[in-house]
């Protein structure tokens, strides 16, 4: 089997400064990806150089395509990029102003994503997009109103639906559960496990929360000024950290 994406080498300056330096790794069918670390330590400036948003300025990233088998990332025409964006791949911004458009409704945005991998009849994708709904908690009613008239947390369960019904083999997430309420983390953190094992998703998850990313992923990268400081299963990362600034992130967690 082989690599459904992998990274080498990938470094990206902004001015003077590092944001990301060397970052090597693969990622496996069906596996789910985690980066972690502090504000400023690189990880969504990794997060674009591999979703093709931000042009590294040394490295390489490699993904496994269906229609074209392995290709070069950044070596791709933009128009090839976007339409990988729109098909193979999703992503989930913390913001979901970002990954909607907030001046059409809710059927419409989910309807694009479908329209973009062959989808015509729109009667099939009313009705997959009304399924879709219902499977992140959404009234029915609600599918023809925009999204400027939903909530924070259901624009962001409408921002998942949009991202999975084209069934994309990749998911890229930053921060998804960040700037909600608690209790509103807890609903979107359930659904995301729930449709990440039912869908088989392969993803990488950025996510200063240890607690989401103990809960959602397999294996973790620790960052720290732009490096990967640490790398494991999730679970021997968290409970037996080796790197100091690993061992202080997971005591800032910990109850006095």
């Amino acid at each position: 089997m082989s690599p459904l994406l992998s990274a080498r080498g990938i470094t990206r300056y902004f001015g003077d400064r590092i944001a990301c330096r060397d970052v090597d790794f693969d990622l496996w069918p069906g596996e789910v990806l985690g980066v972690v670390g502090e504000s400023g330590s690189g990880k969504t400036t990794l997060l674009n150089c591999l979703a093709g948003r931000l042009a590294p300025d040394a490295g390489a990233v490699t993904y496994d395509s269906m229609a074209y088998g392995p290709v070069e990332v950044h070596a791709l025409s933009e128009a090839r990029r976007r339409l990988l964006s729109r098909t193979e791949w999703g992503f989930v911004s913390q913001d979901p102003r970002e990954g909607l458009r907030m001046g059409v409704s809710a059927g419409a945005n989910i309807g694009e994503r479908l329209m973009a991998v062959g989808a015509r009849h729109y009667g099939d994708i009313r009705h997959t997009a009304l399924d879709w709904l219902e499977r992140v908690e959404i009234a029915r009613d609600r599918l023809d109103d925009r999204p400027s008239a939903y909530s924070g947390g259901m624009r962001q369960r409408l921002q998942i639906a949009r991202n999975l019904v084209s069934s994309p083999r990749l998911v890229f997430m930053d921060e998804p559960t960040g700037g909600l309420d608690v209790s509103v983390q807890a609903r979107i953190l359930d659904l995301l496990r729930g449709l990440v094992n039912t869908l088989h998703l392969s993803a990488v998850l950025v996510t200063h929360d240890l607690g989401v990313a103990r809960l959602l992923t397999h294996r973790l990268m620790v960052m720290q000024g732009g490096a990967v400081v640490e790398h494991g299963l999730t679970d021997q990362v968290l409970d037996d950290p080796r790197h100091a600034y690993t061992q202080m992130l997971v005591a800032s967690i910990l109850p006095v």
